[in-house]
């Protein structure tokens, strides 16, 4: 009896197990049979296009329509032709291909070819740049100017300098490379160059220097250009400087400048008078050199002559101090006074030259007179041209620097 109940529940459940395979497979068969019917095949709406054509662009022509109204298309089954109907599409291809080039040339201007636009091509000559000298043509005159421009970019709190070119360079520097050396006093102690891509009465640059400085410091800085002449053995002339203050410049950004370079004939007299002074500075020797060259517009009192001395100081300490001789009867004199003193390459950022022109007096237990003083040494002494004058004696090693600069009075 137990041997009859197991084989019935044994083939109840074969049977419950074979009906519902069956019907998985019905509802499978019916499903896929209406996924295919819901699929129908749609004519193609796009013209057709040459395959040799040029390449276009679809531009349509109706309205825009929504999300839900996009068409779906199937590819274009791929049919059985004939040698007959190959030929006869080949000539119409052909056909078409020589009328399209014909309505790209026709149309060129508009860009059209019936619904479809090519890409076509660039005409260059609808982008030539003039050139640079018509562009930033010097004002009249016969003077020496230099062409740049000035920004400051607030959010990267970068100085952009912009040197366009050089405008009646003096004849004598026509074959020479010009260089151009940018500085922004007081705290800026490492020039930016700029070479000249040609040479004669105009050079041109083309370049762009940045400057990273905060805001706050711009508009109390000044730029300092400096161009130069190289011959082809190395040797630099000093062509003149342009000395700008930021101040009043920084609120018409970008705008094209034009400014006269000063030069030593150029210079006029302070009211203390002027000294040309020659620097230079040997990191092997250790050696500083200083030559007093002339002197110029100077306030005599007596007719006892002129001396010069010059005292080398580190920080409050006066190091050393030399003196030249007297030259007598002259408001120009000049002294071609060569003065040296031992300094370290690591005490140039502490050193500094004071430089005084006096005169004997004529009671010799008397001082001597004051003339004027001119300090010359790094940005925790000097400003204008005498820090710029000391900056470029200790980046041109072994090469003397000289430079007109005005007396002062002692303080």
């Amino acid at each position: 009896m137990a041997d009859r109940v197991l084989l019935l529940s044994v083939g109840l459940s074969l049977g419950l197990l074979t009906l519902l395979l069956l019907g998985l497979l019905w509802f499978y068969l019916w499903r896929k049979k209406k996924d295919q019917s819901l699929y129908q095949e749609l004519p193609s709406t796009v013209p057709p296009v040459p395959a040799c054509s040029a390449p276009v662009i679809r531009v349509s022509q109706g309205s825009w329509t929504t999300p839900g109204e996009i068409p779906f298309t199937l590819p274009p089954r791929f049919t059985t032709q004939t040698r007959g109907e190959v030929e006869t599409e080949e000539k119409e291809e052909v056909e078409m291909k020589m009328e399209t080039q014909r309505d790209i040339l026709g149309h060129r201007g508009s860009l059209s070819v019936r619904s479809w636009y090519p890409v076509g091509t660039v005409l260059t000559g609808l982008y030539s740049v003039p050139p640079l000298k018509e562009v930033v043509a010097p004002p009249p005159g016969m003077a020496t100017r230099l062409c740049f421009s000035v920004e400051y970019r607030h959010s990267g709190e970068q100085l952009m300098v912009t040197l366009f070119r050089l405008g009646n360079l003096p004849p004598r520097f026509h074959g020479n490379i010009t260089l151009v050396e940018l500085r922004l006093l007081p705290d800026d102690r490492r020039p930016r160059q700029a070479k000249a891509r040609g040479t004669g009465p105009d050079p041109e640059f083309n370049d762009c220097l940045i400057f990273q400085v905060s805001g706050v410091c711009v508009p109390q800085s000044v730029l300092s250009v400096c161009v130069l002449s190289v011959e082809q053995n190395g040797k630099r002339h000093p062509v003149g400087r342009v000395l700008l203050p930021l101040e009043g410049e920084l609120g018409r950004a970008g705008r094209v400048l034009w400014r006269d370079l000063e030069t030593e004939d150029d210079t006029q007299c302070s009211e203390l008078g002027d000294a040309l002074i020659s620097l230079s500075y040997s990191p092997t020797l250790q050696r500083l050199s200083v030559v007093v060259l002339r002197a110029r517009g100077l306030q005599l009192l007596t007719d006892a002559g002129v001396c010069v001395q010059v005292s080398l100081q580190i920080h409050t300490q006066v190091v050393k101090m030399k003196r030249s001789c007297a030259v007598k009867g002259e408001n120009d004199p000049h002294f071609n006074h060569r003065m040296t003193f031992k300094l370290r390459a690591q005490h140039l950022d502490e050193a500094c030259l004071s430089i005084e022109l006096q005169q004997p007096n004529d009671v010799p237990s008397e001082p001597p007179v004051l003339l004027g003083v001119l300090v010359l040494g790094p940005f925790m002494y000097a400003r204008g041209q005498q820090l710029q004058h000391w900056m470029d004696m200790v980046n041109t090693p072994q090469e003397p620097v000289k430079l007109w600069h005005r007396l002062s009075r002692a303080t």
